[in-house]
């Protein structure tokens, strides 16, 4: 056998191994047989797009906690998300019109904390409301919402792990699979709505299928999924960082 033939062999059977160590690699090698892209995965991108949806919806509601980020668009206003969720409560960042704001969520109570210029503005005209003096003492702290005030429904939703969840993650329209992708280094399934009119979802392949990234339909927001079943503490404000208002905010 001569020099040039034993390389041949050499390279076959290094091409092979190699081959066979990366059945869960994220990058299909030239030279190896297998083009399934589905191999190593858990499985859920052979599955009809309506059983994909559903699979990671299950996924989803089986942990206790989520962190979800980017915007969405609602009532012809625009809310960049930085929220970190579970089933009794929820906390993080809001911002709207180039104001942020924290939202603190423990059980039935819930907390906005924003500096004075927000509590000026929050009546939406740009004017302030005449009551500077409540504004200066709202000032940093976490005022309470009461369950009345109508700030209570619309910022509560975005503490709520179960009802955001599961209405962000129903695509609309007919489903079907867009292919194999890629968020953040992981391997995903896409599935759309009505070709993409009606939102687009990608799910993980690898692990458990949490969904990982959304495009909601009609240019309603794009959001991220991560730290999922990562545990967070909620915490009660300190009395002195507190303020409850009464039985309506300033400017609700």
């Amino acid at each position: 056998m001569t020099a040039t033939s034993q390389g041949r062999i050499r390279r076959a059977a290094l091409v092979t191994a190699t081959c066979a160590l990366v059945v869960t690699g994220t990058v299909a090698l030239a030279g190896c047989s297998s083009e399934d892209p589905d191999a190593g995965t858990n499985g859920v991108g052979k599955l009809a797009p309506e059983k994909i949806q559903s699979t990671t919806k299950a996924a989803a509601g089986s942990v206790d906690a989520v962190r979800l980020s980017g915007t969405v668009v609602t009532s012809g206003h625009s809310y960049r998300l930085d929220m970190r969720l579970k089933p009794d409560g929820g906390t993080g960042s809001v911002t709207s019109e180039g104001t942020t704001f924290h939202v603190l969520r423990i059980g039935e109570k819930l907390y906005l904390k924003a500096d004075a210029e927000f509590w000026s503005h929050a009546d939406g005209t740009g004017h302030k409301d005449g009551d500077a003096a409540a504004a200066d003492k709202l000032d940093g702290k976490y005022v309470k919402v009461p369950q009345g005030d109508p700030a209570y429904k619309k910022f509560s939703g975005f503490t709520d792990k179960a009802v955001l969840l599961d209405g962000l993650l129903t695509l609309h329209g007919k489903l079907a699979t867009d292919g194999h992708h890629e968020q953040s280094g992981t391997r995903v399934i896409r599935i759309t709505g009505d070709d993409g009119s009606g939102g687009t979802l990608d799910v993980s392949l690898e692990g458990k299928p949490y969904p990982l990234r959304l495009v909601r339909g009609g240019g309603a927001g794009t959001l991220s999924f991560s730290d999922w079943g990562k545990d967070f503490a909620v915490t009660q404000p300190a009395k002195d960082e507190t303020v409850d208002y009464g039985q309506q905010l300033p400017t609700s």
